[in-house]
């Protein structure tokens, strides 16, 4: 098991965000949690990143495994550094007065250190710029001109960039027009079958998200109420009702 979250309580003051969750990740699955504004979706990823308050929620209770072992004292950039884990956060976050190729360069500071040399940057600038040739083409132009598809499109570059084989991506649907949310889903499907990358995907669009994931737990008020395969989630007559327009 790569991520184990174990009776994870977290709340925001005198707010319990989420009441004791439990959901596990393994080794290069694509895994979603699903549910409506204001289930815990968010909380779960700002938890798991190891965000600083007032961004993130504060732990009161449980624990978050990565590969055995705690990450609920590392900081952000150690866990990126040594756990390898990284956030794609909602809204994007780029710097918009950079051009795309400085954003993407920035993220190599968060790199490990032998991991530090020009032949293994430029095949993730390579890695990139073949899942998304849009980046390409823009790649000498600030972010902030970019259609918000691009910009999407540059916060996931940006996590790749950082070389780590676990992503968190938190709604990386939100904005998109039909067609770059497809484009968008089947780049990370590649990314999962190619490079064999492990993915957890926070996302509001279920039926989206089932069809990509492997498995997947629906939040709702903070606690999750179902969980399983794809398959077995959009049979679930509850989902259907809740999620799926059934």
């Amino acid at each position: 098991m790569l991520l184990e979250v174990k009776d994870l309580v977290v709340g925001y003051g005198n707010i319990e965000a989420l009441h004791g969750i439990n959901f596990n990740v393994d080794k290069g699955e694509i895994v979603t949690l699903i549910g409506a504004n204001g289930a815990g979706k968010t909380s779960t990823l700002l938890t798991l990143s190891r965000l600083s308050k007032p961004e993130a929620p504060t732990v009161r209770s449980g624990d978050v495994l990565y590969e055995g072992k705690s990450i609920l004292k590392l900081e952000p950039h150690t866990l990126i550094q040594d756990r390898m884990m990284c956030l794609v956060p909602e809204g994007r976050h780029i710097f918009g007065n950079l051009t795309v190729e400085e954003n993407l360069q920035m993220a190599c500071y968060a790199r490990q250190k032998e991991k530090w040399n020009e032949m293994n940057i430029m095949q993730q600038y390579d890695l990139v710029y073949d899942l998304f040739p849009r980046l390409y083409e823009r790649r000498k132009q600030r972010s902030e001109l970019l259609s918000g598809g691009e910009q999407q499109m540059l916060a996931v570059g940006r996590a790749l960039m950082t070389d780590c084989p676990f992503i968190m991506l938190d709604e990386p649907s939100m904005g998109l027009a039909p067609k770059l949310m497809f484009e968008m889903f089947r780049a990370l499907k590649r990314l999962n079958v190619q490079k064999k990358m492990t993915l957890l995907v926070v996302e509001q669009n279920a039926k989206v998200a089932l069809d990509f994931a492997d498995r997947g737990y629906v939040l709702r008020t903070g606690e999750i109420i179902a969980e399983g395969t794809s398959d077995e989630l959009r049979a679930n007559p509850e989902v259907q009702k809740a999620y799926l327009g059934g």
